[in-house]
């Protein structure tokens, strides 16, 4: 089947209630990044929480592999305006990699292994919201799509699920990220079209 146009009206019935305002459906996988694809083998990546004391914990891909692994079946949203549904994917849940941190922070900056960052309330990838995703589809997440791993943050758009993620650093204070600095919107919640900072 071919993508969807964003004049498409054939079959929005089927998503009524799960494309957000804005958005059109699309089949395949769209890849933007705001530079050139990284290529991290397994064994020179780790992933790092970082407490607002600098304190810190890091897990190295085995150690990763060996947390509970978890499936979410979820919709994403870009920005650019295309919407893909059901994706499926296998991860390990920010709520395991946060368990046991003693913090008093409200926000936390994601950091990738390019130098991007983008912000995030920490309400925004507990209880069940957000995960380091590893694999796509049944198969390794690719370079192009954030490869080895990326953070997964499907209820908000796909910025703030930055690719090729090294870790997340917990703040007193929001701190706007790499496109969040650029005028993007500083939360990103497609169903209120938060696209820019005037939105």
């Amino acid at each position: 089947m071919t993508d969807f146009s964003p004049g498409f009206r054939g079959r929005a019935h089927a998503f009524e209630g799960r494309l957000p305002p804005g958005q059109y459906p699309t089949e395949s996988f769209p890849v933007l990044s705001a530079g050139p694809t990284p290529h991290l083998a397994t064994d020179r990546w780790s992933f790092t929480v970082t407490d607002e004391r600098g304190g810190s914990r890091s897990w190295n891909w085995d150690e990763m592999m060996a947390l509970p692994q978890e499936h979410p079946v979820v919709d994403i949203h870009c920005v650019t305006r295309w919407s893909k549904f059901d994706t499926r994917w296998q991860g390990v849940s920010l709520d395991v990699l946060l368990d046991g941190v003693d913090t008093a922070a409200d926000f936390l900056v994601a950091e990738s292994y390019d130098g991007y960052t983008t912000n995030l309330p920490l309400e925004d990838v507990t209880g069940g919201k957000a995960w380091v995703a590893h694999s796509f589809d049944g198969f390794a997440l690719s370079p192009e799509h954030g490869g080895p791993a990326r953070l997964l943050v499907p209820h908000l758009y796909f910025w703030k699920s930055a690719k090729w993620v090294k870790g997340v650093r917990l703040t007193d204070r929001n701190e706007p990220g790499f496109w969040e600095a650029a005028g993007y919107h500083d939360y990103g919640d497609p169903w209120r079209e938060q696209r820019t900072w005037s939105d």
